[in-house]
């Protein structure tokens, strides 16, 4: 696994809606606001139309947090996105705690159009989160994994081998 070291900076994803996260972030960038290089934004026209499957790939990929913005509840440009969003990053969140990631590397906010500020702000809290956590090198664990498993087969058999004929 990869260690922290001060040149590491953590790698966030961002799924940002249309109308209003990612209109927000635009925003933010327009009034020359300083918030932390680390997200690479991924726009989706919905919230709601985020694959739960998007997320583990990010992380499956080398993100060390992702990030999801949507408009805030009652204000969805297709009327009922984000609760389906908030649905979906309820479930996402059993699975992350199952696979042993902490919950600040994953997080959802609702971010209107007009609230560039609350995106500097979101972003520059993540970002010094997962700094705090160091990385997470998912792919890195992944070969560990398999690592552990090769070695399982290998036991197993090992111990086949020495099973008298007749038992089989």
């Amino acid at each position: 696994m990869e260690t922290k070291s001060n040149n590491w900076e953590p790698r966030i994803v961002a799924f940002f809606c249309n109308w209003c996260t990612y209109t927000a972030a635009d925003l933010a960038g327009v009034s020359r606001m300083k918030y932390a290089p680390n997200i690479r934004v991924i726009r989706l026209m919905c919230s709601g139309r985020l694959d739960p499957q998007y997320v583990m790939m990010a992380f499956a990929k080398g993100a060390d947090g992702v990030l999801i913005g949507g408009c805030h509840p009652g204000d969805c440009h297709y009327v009922e996105g984000n609760y389906k969003t908030l649905r979906r990053v309820t479930l996402l969140e059993r699975m992350l705690h199952d696979l042993g990631l902490e919950k600040e590397r994953f997080r959802l906010e609702w971010i209107s159009a007009s609230e560039g500020d609350k995106v500097k702000k979101v972003v520059n809290e993540m970002v010094e989160q997962v700094r705090a956590l160091g990385p997470l090198d998912m792919p890195g664990r992944f070969a560990d994994w398999d690592k552990e498993m090769e070695e399982l087969e290998a036991h197993v058999n090992h111990s086949q081998k020495e099973i008298p004929a007749h038992v089989h």
